[in-house]
């Protein structure tokens, strides 16, 4: 069995650092996503206070009664906005919804981009006025990180440092906040049932900013199950199925679940802070000619960002 490759990467020697730390950084990070599709990154300029402000929010909110969060439920809108109880989502290919309940916010265009007619309002929670002031800024810091890491990962693939900035400026990502409530009768349970099935991000990657607890595991290219235990103030990152489609496979999406607790546990909390960084809906994901070759055919059908996201709507189960 060969070990995964998953180093932990200084962003901060990329930003500012020489050029032969930047492309140290970019092979590292096509390396890992090449191998395990999935790194932890450091010095990001999220500070602990701050993380510590997100949860202690994202926890309030979710503390709300029933009634208070299902104002904010917005069922047209496919989960993409405020709230979304439990049983609505499940992991494709899965009979049984994720044992979850999670809180969406998007991009809020502020430079007059005619894309704003394209993405719904925010939902302002009334309730936690801080909490909208500190997922604002969650959001906007991950999504610059965001942006640094594909201008690595473009030098990676030989593409121009800047072959993502028009794609992703006022991309359609999304700051979800997760609530892997309490499972107060484990017996109760389907045998299926789990807090997140395995499943396949649909965005370019993902940049999940510290956990409440443990139960992530990301599945290895030799098939086993590996938990992640990155420190509190890292950042893990990991490929999405729009950068595999992009990539013909080069890069391959991470298949990742979060499994229930011990037993002693289940009745127990756990709280989750990923940001999908998607581009703007027109961007076409036709695989690059430079990642297509005899040993590796054309695997994906033509499609563009939207088209994409909406099928993967349908498939688990937030889109009719």
């Amino acid at each position: 069995m060969s070990t995964p490759y998953i180093p932990c990467l200084d962003l901060g020697s990329y930003i500012n650092g020489t050029e032969e730390q930047r492309k140290k950084f970019s092979d590292e990070l096509g390396r890992a996503f090449n191998d395990s599709g999935f790194v932890t990154i450091t010095n990001h300029g999220v500070s602990q206070e701050l993380i510590n402000k997100l949860y202690k929010n994202i926890q309030s909110m979710f503390s709300l009664s029933s009634e208070e969060k299902r104002k904010y439920e917005r069922v047209e809108l496919a989960g993409q906005r405020g709230y979304t109880s439990a049983g609505k989502e499940t992991a494709k290919g899965a009979k049984t919804a994720d044992l979850k309940e999670f809180w969406q916010i998007g991009q809020e265009v502020m430079d007059g981009d005619p894309i704003k007619a394209q993405y719904p309002d925010n939902e302002y929670l009334e309730e936690i006025p801080e909490f909208n002031e500190v997922t604002r800024e969650i959001y906007q810091r991950l999504e610059g990180n965001g942006k640094h890491l594909l201008r690595a990962i473009a030098t990676y693939l030989g593409l121009p440092i800047d072959y993502f900035d028009k794609h992703v400026h006022n991309g359609n990502s999304i700051l979800r906040g997760i609530h892997y409530f309490p499972i107060e009768d484990p017996d109760a349970l389907p045998d299926d049932a789990v807090r997140a099935g395995a499943h396949e991000d649909i965005n370019l990657i993902t940049l999940l900013i510290g956990a409440s607890a443990d139960g992530l595991e990301v599945l290895t290219r030799s098939d086993e199950w590996l938990p992640i235990k990155a420190g509190h103030t890292d950042i893990v990152v990991n490929v999405g199925d729009m950068l595999q489609r992009l990539t013909n496979n080069k890069l391959r999406s991470t298949t990742h679940r979060v499994v229930n607790p011990p037993r002693e546990l289940m009745k127990t909390s756990r709280f989750s802070v990923p940001f999908f960084l998607h581009p703007r809906s027109d961007m076409d994901l036709t695989s690059l000619e430079s990642c297509i070759d005899s040993e590796h055919p054309k695997v994906y059908d033509d499609m563009t960002a939207g088209e994409y996201l909406d099928e993967r709507l349908r498939e688990i189960g937030l889109k009719k």
